[in-house]
């Protein structure tokens, strides 16, 4: 659904911004998943923050190609959900990316702002299926290190739609190959 392409191409072309931004707002922060128990289903490495069982977003499966991803290539993400509640304006996206432990970005937008980017209007109706697909370009001039995304998507009364987090590792050499390793979050 490209609610959920939104949520993962915020998690994982969030380098991209991370490579060109600087610190936004004043959210708290949100703890990463340590053990890695909340798998989204599919071919990635994405984590739900929390039991998803109770959010409005239920993720079928994100798949990712190339996963892990790759610091000058396109990212191409796939993925299927459903939503159990309309979502309407003034539903929020709150992201927060780390380079190492080091806060770069921490910014909050209007998800129905962000719809429109892929085709989408607010409302966005419930009991759905949608599947979808979206391309990201990733730069080349990724730093190398570690970094952790957190993007939390909630409603405008405040139920949680969808919360995911990731932290990828670029290495040097240009290579660009990540070692993806979840931690709860977003």
């Amino acid at each position: 659904m490209k609610l959920l392409t939104l949520a993962a191409t915020a998690l994982l072309g969030a380098t991209h911004v991370a490579a060109r931004s600087s610190l936004f707002g004043t959210n708290t922060d949100i703890s990463p998943n340590i053990d890695g128990s909340l798998s989204v289903p599919g071919d990635n490495p994405l984590q739900h923050c929390q039991d998803p069982k109770d959010d409005v977003l239920t993720i079928e499966s994100v798949d990712l190609s190339p996963n892990p991803p790759k610091a000058g290539s396109t990212l191409s993400v796939s993925a299927s959900g459903i939503l159990h509640k309309d979502v309407e304006a003034g539903a929020q996206i709150h992201l927060q990316v780390k380079y190492g432990l080091i806060t770069i970005i921490r910014q909050t937008a209007d998800l129905c702002d962000t719809v429109g980017k892929v085709d989408l209007e607010c409302p966005l109706h419930k009991d759905k299926e949608t599947k979808l697909a979206k391309d990201v370009d990733l730069p080349k001039e990724i730093p190398p290190g570690k970094y952790t995304v957190v993007a939390d998507v909630v409603s405008k009364a405040g139920d949680t739609i969808t919360c995911l987090t990731a932290t990828v590792e670029f290495k040097r050499g240009g290579s660009g190959a990540m070692e993806v390793v979840w931690k709860q979050g977003l």
